[in-house]
């Protein structure tokens, strides 16, 4: 078997495609995560803590800062040692909300599946030779 012919064996299988289905999705579903930490969720903190607050403009100078830059962007530029924590809270709590909702959906299908197996299956028929021995089995004890 050619190695061409077992790579399209290989990517045609479901759990391949199943695969890249989930990552398209999940990139998709990042996105709408970092818009709603973005978007939705940072305004009201920031208005709650009093003021339009830039969180991936927040950070600390570690050492000397002689020009008082207040941008991270410029402080960068500087060559100063900064600790720039802002940005890292923003994409944790992207983090904890896509954590929490991918918690969800597999909760979701969990108790789905659950319900799924609970359900009682139909007994399988019984087989043709099998039902056929019985009779033998019967017409013997009728006879013996």
């Amino acid at each position: 078997m050619s190695i061409i012919q077992e790579f399209k064996e290989f990517a045609v299988k479901g759990n391949v495609m199943d695969l890249a289905i989930g990552v398209i999705i999940g990139g998709a579903f990042g996105k709408i995560i970092d818009s709603m930490v973005k978007d939705l969720l940072m305004p009201i903190i920031s208005w709650i803590l009093g003021g339009d607050v830039d969180y991936t403009n927040w950070f600390v100078v570690l050492g000397d800062n002689p020009n008082n830059l207040s941008n991270l962007a410029a402080a960068q530029e500087a060559g100063l040692n900064v600790f720039a924590y802002g940005n890292f809270i923003t994409v944790l709590i992207n983090f904890l909300l896509l954590a929490w909702v991918v918690f969800l959906l597999v909760k979701v299908m969990n108790r789905l599946r659950k319900q799924e197996e609970a359900a009682p299956a139909e007994p399988a028929p019984t087989p043709e030779d099998v039902q056929l021995l019985r009779e033998i089995r019967d017409e013997l004890k009728k006879q013996g």
